[in-house]
């Protein structure tokens, strides 16, 4: 029985792919079967109780609920700038640096993304970038496509390094192998982590360099291939000159910065250099064609599939409306998101951070209410609201009100779409974020078996041997499709991959490096993270359509990172 339990547990994974991807089922009907999927394997196959599943499934509708809070926030800040007037505003700013939309989705999902991932990470780059590129003009599916698209690069080092610092480090962290490893291999006598996490994180950085060269260019040329006029791929691949030089103004910062200064800044300081280097070169049209700027066509021809549910309304200000308060609500949020996750600065005699502040309110305002649930192994962290990015949202959105001077029925009209724009999104999540959770806690079954992703690992790794480099991304990458977080793929896979380094007689913590830039590259399938850029965006019901597309760049990044591991690993 043992012999088949890593295809049972690739069981879950499939139904997924065939219902949304190979049947084109909505989420909201693909994610209660696939949770149905994962129940059925955890009771009669791994032999869990049902406290276990229960909690597990508790534990995902509370991270549902954060989802959720999330993307309101996000939607609530765009439908305020719609009716203020300063989406109209900010559009015509970026007509006046070029009305290219090559060079905007650049700008705009590349290096203003890759800013808002290092600051936030956890999906919000999606949340932000995608309402805005549709509120400038581009179809609401070529906006998420987009979107999606750029979760791979610089997710390594989002939300100031949680990848690696947490997720790495929680994923190492309580074995022997590890720390003896690094004293006697590294030469560590201090704290091991000190050297460990800036090792991993550099290597991180020099493969996401690699493999994230042609991101911008990919972005490009799909979004000309699938939403052209043309249905071109080489109407993209024509400024392939500025869209290397914007992958490098930020890739080539931002490794520096991981070998320099550490897993902290890599994404959020090489995206602000980055936009620093390339805005001025779109402004003056350095490095593109001389041939008149690409745009979409007349939105009354778009198919019916490229559009949202919802319309994003560019209304004007009843009064003037500078490009600087126009854009300030964007500036808040990542000043906001910037200063609440620093380590730095600190108050008090407990030397508390502002997140800290912000983290000691919790809902329950005790851990040991939720912890393990139901008499399982399952513990239910306190959610911490104020911490959370819809939180910031929605301050940036009062603060919005007398800032652009809104009308109160422009504030009620606002909120009411939000609020009806979340609630389609709510049911996909409310099964999909649950399935991983019975998924990722899986152990402890009267069948003795590991968790199903452990399992799943150790399958595929005692088939390839001396080949596991070239597969150890594509692992990591399936970790964060089912996940939904890089950040759970490391905690997940990272002992494992150690382990398997060690075994084939590859440096482990390559390995390691190699799980952590496939667990980034797997955000741009995580399913979760495309229902909710969907759902901003009013397009649920089109996420195996996304993930369609976006499976190519995917499978792209961790073939890349699978050849360079298998060359450093020789």
């Amino acid at each position: 029985m043992d012999a088949i339990a890593p295809l049972l547990a690739f069981a879950p994974i499939l139904v997924v792919a065939i219902l949304l991807v190979a049947m084109r089922l909505p989420a909201s009907r693909a994610m209660p079967i696939a949770y149905i999927s994962v129940v059925v394997l955890a009771f009669f196959v791994w032999r869990l109780d049902v406290a276990t599943i229960a909690a597990a499934s508790i534990n995902g509708l509370v991270v549902t609920a954060q989802l959720l809070f999330i993307i309101f926030g996000a939607i609530l800040l765009l439908n305020t700038l719609s009716e203020s007037g300063g989406l109209a505003v900010i559009r015509r700013g970026f007509t006046d640096i070029t009305p290219d939309r090559r060079v905007q989705v650049i700008l705009i999902a590349w290096l203003f993304g890759s800013f808002i991932e290092g600051s936030a990470g956890f999906g919000t780059p999606a949340a932000v970038c995608v309402p805005l590129l549709v509120g400038l003009g581009f179809p609401a599916k070529s906006a998420v496509v987009s979107g999606m698209l750029i979760q791979c690069t610089p997710v390594s080092f989002g939300a100031v390094g949680t990848p690696i610092l947490v997720g790495v480090k929680n994923g190492l962290s309580g074995s022997d192998r590890v720390v003896k490893y690094a004293q006697s291999e590294l030469g560590t006598t201090a704290d091991v982590w000190q050297t460990i996490l800036p090792l991993v994180g550099g290597r991180v950085a020099l493969v996401h360099m690699i493999c994230g060269a042609l991101i911008p260019l990919f972005v490009v040329a799909v979004m000309t291939r699938y939403f052209g006029a043309n249905r071109s791929w080489r109407e993209g691949l024509r400024i392939w000159k500025f869209a290397l030089f914007a992958s490098l103004a930020m890739t080539i910062p931002s490794t520096v910065i991981a070998n320099t200064l550490g897993p902290e800044f890599p994404s959020l300081i090489g995206a602000l250099v980055g936009l620093a280097l390339t805005v001025p070169m779109a402004r003056w049209g350095w490095l593109l064609p001389k041939e008149p700027a690409w745009d979409f066509t007349e939105s009354a021809d778009w198919p019916a599939d490229w559009n949202g549910n919802v319309e994003i309304r560019l209304k004007d200000a009843g009064h003037q409306l500078s490009i600087f308060r126009s854009w300030l609500p964007y500036l808040m949020i990542a000043s906001l998101l910037v200063l609440t996750r620093l380590p730095y600065p600190t108050f008090g005699a407990s030397e508390m951070t502002i997140g800290g502040l912000l983290k000691q309110v919790t809902v329950p305002t005790s851990a040991e209410t939720t912890k393990n649930l139901f008499g399982s192994a399952v513990s239910i962290q306190p959610v911490a609201p104020l911490y959370l990015p819809g939180a910031l949202f929605i301050v940036v959105c009062m603060l919005t009100i007398p800032l652009h001077r809104m009308s109160k029925e422009a504030v009620v009209a606002a909120t009411t779409r939000s609020m009806q724009m979340v609630v389609s999104a709510s049911l996909a999540l409310m099964f999909a974020v649950p399935m991983v959770q019975v998924f990722i806690n899986s152990s402890g079954g009267e069948a003795g078996w590991s968790a199903m992703p452990e399992v799943l690992a150790g399958g595929v790794s005692s088939l390839v041997g001396g080949a596991w480099p070239l597969l150890s991304p594509f692992v990591g990458g399936m970790g964060a499709f089912v996940a939904g977080s890089n950040t759970i793929s490391n905690m997940m896979f990272s002992l494992f991959q150690f382990q398997v380094g060690q075994n084939i007689g590859a440096d482990p913590f390559w390995i390691v490096a190699l799980q952590a830039v496939g667990g980034a590259a797997g955000n741009t399938i995580c399913v979760h993270n495309v229902v909710a850029a969907c759902a901003v965006v009013g397009l649920v019901g089109r996420e195996g359509d996304i993930i369609r597309i976006t499976s190519m760049v995917f499978l792209y990044y961790v073939t890349v990172a699978g050849i360079v591991g298998m060359l450093v690993t020789m």
